[in-house]
């Protein structure tokens, strides 16, 4: 690995935002390449503090910092990004149900899963159904990522689930959820593909729907 790379990915997982712009910014002019630097630099540092997070050595408030200045990083690499033609991993609406305001969880999935490579579209906090429906109808979503941290608001999720039925476009989209009061059983219950217990895992299982295995 390209010395600089290695201190791209120390500067993300470290969530040193200005080191970021700098050594990308550094790393485009040395001519390295953009999907190098995406990869090697920033989606697996992502990778790592996800894989940390998972096993209790770091925590929320570090995966913020690190996505942050993963986001720095990105904001200076977009441009070059549609030059490489990088294949986008999916297009992902991403929203808290309607009645629902909470959004650091929500937040922390559509920056997970955008520094994994896929596009957000998000679409906020309390999202009615039909926001829902217009992002696959309209934009193309290929995936539905919705959250819940209130029990009240969980049937919002079924809600939509039905008014993507009825709007003929169940077929074509597949439903992740997640937040905390949700449950592999009640993903099952409603008819969600699938469920992520916390945004690391929503790459996971991102990847999985994309590639037709449900999680």
């Amino acid at each position: 690995m390209e010395p600089i790379i290695k201190e791209i990915h120390t500067n993300v997982m470290e969530g040193q935002v200005n080191a970021v712009k700098e050594n990308v910014q550094t790393a485009i002019d040395a001519g390295i390449p953009v999907s190098v630097i995406l990869n090697e630099g920033m989606i697996s540092a992502m990778a790592e503090v996800g894989h940390l997070f998972e096993e209790g050595e770091c925590f929320v408030p570090e995966m913020l910092i690190a996505a942050r200045a993963m986001q720095a990083g990105l904001t200076i690499l977009k441009p070059h990004l549609k030059n490489a033609e990088v294949v986008s991993a999916g297009k992902v609406a991403v929203g808290t149900v309607k009645g629902d305001l909470h959004d650091i969880g929500k937040n922390l999935v559509a920056i997970m899963l955008e520094g994994a490579g896929f596009e957000i579209i998000d679409l906020g906090t309390d999202v009615p159904p039909e926001k829902f429906v217009q992002a696959v109808r309209d934009q193309g979503a290929q995936i539905i990522a919705m959250s819940a941290l209130l029990t009240t608001t969980m049937p919002s999720i079924k809600n939509t689930i039905d008014a993507l039925t009825a709007a003929g476009l169940r077929g074509q989209v597949k439903v992740m959820i997640g937040g905390a009061p949700i449950t592999k059983t009640y993903a099952n219950q409603i008819g969600a593909d699938g469920f992520a217990p916390d945004a690391s895992r929503a790459v996971t299982t991102a990847r999985e729907l994309v590639s037709g295995h449900s999680g």
